[in-house]
């Protein structure tokens, strides 16, 4: 039985580094397909609606902090759970067939990427124009044919797609590192995190208070809290929060039962292990 894995692609992504570093340690001796899709939506999309088994996404990174598309699509895919996560370092490179930098006019990459490089470009590429793209690899075929364009990827894709590599690494931070959640349709094995969301009435005093309090009085660490629009209305919130605890346990089960009663909507995405960056 083969086993499905979607991804953002194309092939060369840190996404495909992190799907191949997970699908080494959770699917060890077990046959995989790595699918790529254009986007993140349409990678959880297609687990939600089991055309693959599993997706890996990232979800937080050190510098520029949450993927938003992805807490986005777990509340909307609820039936996604988390099987495990994985910690993954970033080693930005800047790839041109440009004879130098300053031959470069435009600059192309994911969001993530041109934001996490945003002052070693204006150190020394200021005023070209920043395109962002689908992917870090999705602009790279334009390189070939115009030796003005420039664009921000992994050394991976630069070798993968022979294309030069004018510097690396150009990351602001040295220390530059993305987690990725598997998530799946089944529940996971478990683990010291555990992650969920929920809403909360809107314009009552202290609605976010109660929630908090509940975790703090039973002695859980909160070691994420992030809040995104419910798209309904100005001013409403969903709260995406990770616990250090077992979902399992009885303390935690207990404040789970009492968290239903001063939530609107709660959602449990599953406990889950964090495979550590290499």
């Amino acid at each position: 039985m083969v086993i499905s894995v979607a991804y953002l692609g194309p092939p060369g992504t840190n996404a495909e580094m992190a799907a191949l570093t997970w699908s080494s340690h959770g699917l060890s001796g077990k046959a995989v397909e790595l699918c790529p899709y254009p986007s993140i939506s349409q990678a959880l999309r297609a687990t939600a609606n089991g055309t693959t088994d599993f997706t890996v996404a990232p979800v937080e990174n050190s510098i520029e902090g949450s993927v938003t598309t992805t807490l986005d699509g777990l509340w909307q895919w609820s039936t996604l759970q988390i099987q495990q996560a994985v910690e993954l370092p970033i080693s930005h490179a800047f790839l041109s067939r440009a004879t130098s930098l300053a031959a470069v006019r435009t600059v192309y990459s994911h969001p993530q990427a041109l934001a996490q490089c945003q002052h070693w470009l204006e150190a020394h590429i200021s005023g070209v124009q920043l395109i962002p793209t689908n992917s870090t690899v999705e602009a790279l075929q334009q390189l070939e044919a115009d030796a003005t364009i420039g664009a921000i990827a992994s050394q991976r894709a630069a070798q993968l797609y022979n294309l030069p590599v004018l510097a690396h690494p150009i990351n602001d931070y040295p220390d530059n590192c993305t987690r990725f959640w598997v998530l799946g349709l089944q529940r996971g094995h478990g683990g010291r995190h555990t992650s969920l969301a929920f809403s909360v009435p809107a314009n009552v005093p202290g609605a976010l208070v109660k929630p908090l309090h509940i975790f703090a009085n039973r002695g859980i660490n909160l070691s994420r809290i992030e809040s995104r629009p419910t798209k309904k209305s100005l001013g409403d919130y969903l709260f995406f929060v990770d616990i250090e605890a077992n979902i399992a346990t009885e303390q935690t089960q207990k404040a789970l039962a009492s968290l239903q009663d001063c939530t609107e909507t709660l959602k449990i995405f599953g406990s889950y292990d964090i495979i550590p960056r290499a």
